[in-house]
């Protein structure tokens, strides 16, 4: 029997929670040692204005969220899909501080254990010349899969499972 975990990326509207910057966008990607199991992912239509920053990284604009669930929904979803998985993510600060600062809009919580790859990358390979997911993933894995395309939450999300299950075999 494999252990399972849930890879986790969000894409955002800028920045800054505190600042009143939302998720756009989640994924949640279920996986073991070996495979992915199960992926989760959608759009969030939320009433905000996305830094031009964060639209050239991500390519998300206000057209693409009009038909998509609202935020209450979405959460609900989230939370039932990671259930009580333990969690993973590259700069899991980042994304785990902007998910609660969304639950809390609802009253609700995780309390999942959660892993950051960006912590055990400084860890075991002390030699890279920065730790962005590109980097490690391209360092442990040896490539991306051209299929991939970075910044959305999906691939993101299955980048960070492939990258989990190279560096703990």
């Amino acid at each position: 029997m494999f252990k399972e975990f849930c890879s986790i990326d969000v894409e955002t509207s800028g920045l800054s929670y505190n600042r009143g910057d939302r998720v756009l966008e989640y994924a949640a990607v279920k996986f073991n040692t070996v495979d992915i199991l199960e992926e989760k992912c959608t759009l969030i239509n939320v009433p905000c204005i996305i830094h031009p920053d964060a639209q050239r990284v991500h390519g998300i604009d206000v057209s693409m969220l009009s038909r998509k669930p609202d935020p209450k929904t979405a959460w609900d979803d989230f939370l039932q899909f990671i259930d009580d998985s333990t969690l993973v993510a590259h700069n899991a600060k980042f994304d785990v501080n902007f998910i609660r600062m969304e639950l809390n809009r609802f009253g609700k919580r995780f309390t999942n254990p959660i892993f950051c790859t960006l912590i055990q990358a400084r860890k075991q390979f002390p030699h890279l010349e920065n730790y962005r997911l590109e980097t490690v993933a391209t360092s442990v894995l040896g490539a991306i899969p051209s299929e991939y395309r970075l910044h959305r939450a999906l691939d993101d999300a299955r980048l960070v499972s492939h990258v989990w299950m190279k560096m703990n075999k």
